[in-house]
């Protein structure tokens, strides 16, 4: 079973102030709930966690795009790093695909999936970098990628919520195991706005009255 730090469902988090967030945020956020520092170390145990498994074999690390951009841009300069500085290396190479499930902050239960005809070239060894909530998405992909007949494929995915709407599925290295609420930071999005913040944060949209 996947080793992963847990943030517990009664997690406070951390006071904003304490923090450099865009001003034009300030409004509608929480809480910072996994600050960078935090997602470093955690993503480069997992890049040495996959260099340590994979051996010399050579990946193929598909990006789930596009909330996992921040997270697989991450992880490969770790295992990039590892690679010129420790006697252990692995051959890798890089592609991408768009999957979208959401919209606004409700999942729409269907997943769509933009440029899976480019997967017919993946045979060899696969990593996917994702966020996992329902595991739904990441069953469509590991479905479609079944089809290609690739030797082994392995999920990496830095967030998995605890949600009775999960299918049951669970990534092969996990990054943090998080309360079901709205997360936004480190490229995840609501409605594309976010993405450019440096930490995750419990989401809040004010003008609306939710609180997530």
């Amino acid at each position: 079973m996947a080793s992963y730090l847990q943030i517990a469902d009664d997690e406070k988090g951390h006071d904003l102030d304490l923090f450099c967030v865009p001003r034009h945020y300030e409004n509608d956020l929480d809480k910072v709930i996994i600050p960078h520092g935090l997602i470093m170390d955690r993503t480069e145990r997992l890049a040495r966690d996959i260099i340590r498994d994979m051996g010399g074999h050579h990946i193929v690390a598909l990006c789930v795009l596009k909330g996992g951009y921040k997270f697989f841009a991450d992880l490969l300069d770790y295992i990039k790093s590892l690679n010129q500085n420790s006697d252990k290396s692995v051959p890798l190479t890089v592609d991408f695909i768009r999957v979208k499930s959401y919209c606004n902050d409700k999942s729409t239960n269907k997943v769509k999936v933009i440029g899976g005809d480019e997967l017919s070239n993946l045979s060899g060894k696969v990593s996917l970098s994702d966020i996992v909530e329902t595991g739904r998405t990441m069953e469509t992909l590991l479905s479609l990628l079944s089809e290609c007949n690739p030797k082994m494929v392995k999920v990496v995915s830095l967030l998995v919520k605890r949600t009775p709407r999960s299918s049951g599925y669970r990534p092969d290295y996990i990054g943090f195991e998080v309360p079901d609420a709205f997360l936004v930071g480190y490229a995840l999005d609501y409605n594309e706005y976010f993405r450019d913040l440096s930490v995750s944060v419990f989401w809040k949209l004010v003008t609306q009255g939710l609180l997530l």
